[in-house]
């Protein structure tokens, strides 16, 4: 999970987002587009710009070019995104390739901002998404029992972790081991209540699609380098943390507060594996992912966007807890100040990615129509 301190570093990055001049981008080719030279964002639009992927970054560090890359810099740059598209009813304005028709979105940080974001481009009548796969691709932080920093996992199953019961830890009872437990259930010792996610506590990613990416991108060879190699070498007791950046399948938890430790690691492992029925595997802690997908949910129903279109995808940034011997507070609060695995996690994001990218694209006809 990222961190929220970041905020020093992403400050100037909001300011611009909050202030409506919207100018054309420096390096921007004119819109020759009739859906963005007539239409007024949110307003009826006769001629939509066709949209065949919608790349889902979920914040940016400073600007969107130029400086230290977070999540979107990387796509922007080399996808071509260079058609500025006004989108004043959400965080930050969209780009747009007219050729390859691949849009670059930013929701924000939050389960908030990405719930807001996703249904505003969806409602949007200036787009056609009614075939544009999504892909949601951001850092994370990743359990060193599953993997190193650098690494990249696709979900199979994105679990909300704010919709919960909580008593203080101070005021638990004696034979409870966390004070948080899942709504409807009458504690954490609860074994015999079923989950019901209806509430929106799960969302499970289309399972064909999503082994499908992991199929196509399991192979990649994704770059080592010293500073994520020393970064992992102190966690002496887990194999995985050890090994250098792979590709692998693992499912996501978002929660509005960056949360870190060994403990509240057991947490997140125990929580996505009630809340999928035992088939989740805990492996990146996140922000924002249950809210695209409750967006997504509630656009499919309408015939605005297809959920079973879309992927998600997070590189490991950080880890959830500390190496042993390093207690929780001093290793969170030093990852404050950067992430060790930061440029590998963006760099890795987007190899990654860009292999389904490419592969959507370059095989439109097999693909528009049904999904792998």
């Amino acid at each position: 999970m990222r961190s929220q301190t970041l905020a020093t570093l992403m400050a100037g990055a909001m300011l611009a987002a909050a202030t409506p001049a919207f100018a054309a981008d420096a390096t921007a080719s004119p819109p020759t587009t009739s859906a963005v030279a007539d239409c007024d964002p949110g307003a009826p639009c006769d001629h939509p710009l066709p949209v065949k992927v919608v790349i889902v970054s979920l914040f940016e560090i400073g600007k969107d070019e130029g400086d230290v890359a977070g999540e979107f810099q990387l796509w922007k740059a080399r996808r071509g995104l260079t058609q500025r598209i006004p989108f004043p009813q959400s965080f930050h304005d969209l780009y747009y390739n007219p050729e390859t028709q691949v849009l670059g979105m930013v929701t924000g940080i939050g389960t908030a901002r990405s719930t807001a974001a996703t249904m505003a481009l969806g409602l949007d009548p200036r787009f056609d998404l009614s075939q544009a796969y999504w892909l949601v691709a951001g850092i994370a932080g990743i359990d060193p029992e599953d993997a190193s920093i650098g690494s990249v996992a696709w979900a199979r199953y994105v679990v909300d972790g704010d919709l919960a019961h909580e008593i203080d830890a101070r005021e638990i009872p004696a034979d409870w081991k966390t004070g948080y437990f899942a709504r409807h259930t009458k504690g954490p010792n609860d074994k015999t209540t079923k989950p019901d996610p209806s509430g929106g506590e799960m969302f499970q990613v289309n399972p064909s699609l999503e082994k499908w990416a992991y199929e196509l991108t399991k192979n990649i060879e994704l770059p080592d380098s010293p500073a994520i190699a020393v970064e992992r070498a102190k966690f002496v007791d887990y194999p995985h943390a050890q090994e250098a950046p792979f590709v692998l399948e693992g499912d996501t938890l978002s929660a509005m507060t960056f949360w870190h430790g060994e403990k509240l690691t057991d947490w997140a492992n125990d929580w996505v594996r009630y809340w999928s029925g035992g088939q989740g595997e805990f492996v990146t802690s996140v922000m924002e992912d249950t809210g695209v997908m409750q967006a997504m949910t509630y656009l499919d129903a309408v015939g605005r966007a297809d959920r079973d279109r879309v992927l998600v995808v997070r590189a490991g940034s950080n880890f959830t807890m500390p190496p042993p011997g390093v207690d929780a507070a001093t290793y969170l609060l030093r990852e404050n100040e950067g992430y060790a695995g930061l440029e590998a996690a963006v760099e890795n994001l987007y190899t990654v990615g860009s292999k389904v990218v490419d592969e959507l694209l370059g095989n439109w006809d097999r693909y528009k129509d049904a999904t792998p």
